[in-house]
């Protein structure tokens, strides 16, 4: 497979990852999506769940649909985005809230290094030349 054909297959299944979790935010993991709210966030969290929730979908869709010309902004936005809810994981392993069969300090702790996969993702499958980024 090219390397074109990857990067958007890529970006392609992220932005169907991010609708995916986006419509649970708002239905069926919903309550499970609360335990990664932390408490200084100043909203409620059902209320940060659904905002959060329809950003994920946008940026799921942007991912998906924006023409070529745009895609390495949707993919700054993106990666922008998987790092501002980092503090969510962090929160989540330090006040131990189960949640996603995150159910053990272990697991929730290994559950924090996925998230600069996430931010790798975004960027590389959008054409962002990760060597220029400082």
């Amino acid at each position: 497979m090219k390397e074109e054909n990857l990067k958007k297959l890529a970006k392609i299944v992220l932005g169907a990852g991010l609708i995916f979790a986006g419509i649970g935010h708002l239905t069926f993991v919903r309550e499970e999506f609360k335990a990664q709210v932390p408490d200084w966030v100043p909203l409620k969290k059902d209320d940060t769940v659904v905002l959060s929730g329809v950003g994920e979908i946008a940026l799921g869709a942007a991912l998906v649909f924006t023409p070529k010309k745009h895609e390495r902004i949707v993919g700054i936005v993106a990666a922008s985005f998987f790092v501002a809810v980092f503090p969510g994981n962090i929160s989540q392993f330090i006040n131990r809230r189960n949640a996603f069969g995150l159910d053990t300090d272990s697991k929730r702790f290994l559950r924090l290094f996925f998230q600069p996969v996430l931010v790798y993702w975004a960027l590389k499958s959008t054409g962002n030349d990760l060597k220029k980024i400082k």
